[in-house]
């Protein structure tokens, strides 16, 4: 099949994904109960949450894709890898824009340095680093395999914004925790129970920014392979 041709199954996935982020709108603000202290503003957590989510696989991705480049040294790892961070980087924004919305309701600021924030923000800029030094090198070879190399050791800082903010224990964290260890105790500003509706909600928002990535990433790597061909046919009339 012509890669200028859009695959049925990719039409139909992104058909899956925008009935996906719709439903999951409908969630949100329909089905989930508004929250008794913080009200309607507290809806926004189902997509800061549901956002990193699915930034947090589309750098796990990277990760398994840097692997089977240094590997196989085949150009669709690296170009599933690269893809992955910048959907990762795109989904994690709207997990660090999407909280001062909340933010600035439950603390009085849309803002706190605190160990999850600070961790998240680090995070996004590593990420963003390695686009930035993975584009300044030339040769297609050493990029492919600094990219998949920095992807590799660049998780260190996804593992960190699980695992810091919970060992810091000792610095006041204002950061809410309403999933995992610490839930049960309602601890930081604007922590709050989790009903059943919410959390489903959240399970499902999750998972439609999961089924989204899927989509965007297939979009990525025939974007990258109708690239090479341009390249290849410029390559081939320059050479006549």
């Amino acid at each position: 099949m012509s890669t200028a041709t859009t695959p049925r199954a990719l039409v139909a996935l992104n058909v899956v994904s925008f009935l996906l982020i719709l439903a999951a709108l409908g969630m949100a603000f329909f089905y989930a109960p508004m929250e008794a202290t913080m009200g309607q503003v507290q809806r926004v957590f189902y997509f800061h949450l549901g956002a990193f989510m699915g930034a947090s696989l589309a750098f796990l991705v990277t990760v398994v894709a840097g692997v089977m480049y240094l590997r196989t040294r085949s150009k669709l790892w690296d170009t599933v890898g690269v893809g992955s961070v910048e959907i990762g980087l795109t989904f994690s924004a709207i997990t660090i824009l999407s909280g001062p919305i909340w933010a600035s309701i439950a603390w009085g600021k849309p803002w706190d340095w605190d160990p999850r924030l600070t961790t998240v923000t680090i995070m996004w800029l590593i990420y963003a680093a390695l686009l930035m030094l993975r584009n300044s090198l030339e040769d297609p070879d050493r990029r492919a395999r600094f990219g998949a190399i920095y992807g590799i050791v660049a998780f260190l800082s996804v593992i960190g914004t699980f695992v810091i903010p919970r060992i810091l224990t000792s610095i006041t964290n204002p950061h809410p925790t309403v999933i995992g260890p610490g839930a049960e105790s309602g601890a930081g500003a604007g922590a709050f129970a989790m009903t059943a509706p919410m959390s489903a909600t959240l399970m499902f928002t999750g998972f439609a920014f999961v089924v989204l990535y899927f989509t965007l990433l297939w979009h990525r790597v025939r974007l990258q392979k109708l690239a090479d061909r341009i390249d290849a046919l410029k390559m081939k009339v320059l050479s006549r």
